[in-house]
């Protein structure tokens, strides 16, 4: 198992497992398949190998075969430049339970803190999403707050919650 940048040669792999992440788990997700299907592939290839350096995506490759994928997107703003949101975090079925999302996950992490001013990082993650859930807590994420209704899905609706991470460990130990 390899964690690693993904390059634009994992574009159509990346875009596959996005595509089969949004069919198989609606409401971990705010897009559907079918907005994203319309999406030409150099859109999956600059949110994967973006020229400006706003977003980076990690993958779990086994095999040669993308598993797992979770991104970064940093905001360029000033007020806010030093902040992180994670996105897209996703492991395909068979790989769950094998502490690959918790390495996934720590690739991401491990290069926001390389990445010179950046001091947080926010995600956001379905309610009730345990396994989530107890994923991110283990990373050291905290909650902030629950948005209610925040994603309709099929009839329903479902909340997210917010989270975050300080990166520094001295001001996460306050």
């Amino acid at each position: 198992m390899h964690f690693l940048p993904l390059s634009i040669a994992h574009a159509a792999q990346y875009r596959a497992l996005m595509l089969h992440s949004y069919e198989h788990e609606p409401a971990a997700f705010t897009a559907t398949p079918e907005e994203r299907a319309a999406l030409p592939l150099s859109w999956w290839e600059q949110r994967i190998s973006d020229p400006r350096q706003n977003s980076i995506v990690f993958g779990a490759i086994a095999n040669g075969h993308l598993v797992g994928s979770v991104g970064l997107e940093f905001s360029i703003r000033p007020k806010t430049s030093h902040k992180a949101h994670l996105i897209g975090m996703y492991l395909l079925d068979e790989w769950r339970g094998k502490k690959i999302g918790s390495k996934l996950l720590g690739a991401a992490l491990a290069y926001a803190r390389r990445r010179p001013g950046v001091e947080i990082i926010t995600l956001t993650v379905t309610e009730h999403n345990d396994a989530a859930l107890a994923l991110y807590h283990a990373a050291g994420f905290r909650s902030f707050g629950v948005e209610p209704m925040a994603i309709r899905v099929g009839d329903g609706y479902k909340a997210k919650v917010h989270m975050w991470l300080h990166l520094s460990s001295e001001y996460a130990a306050r």
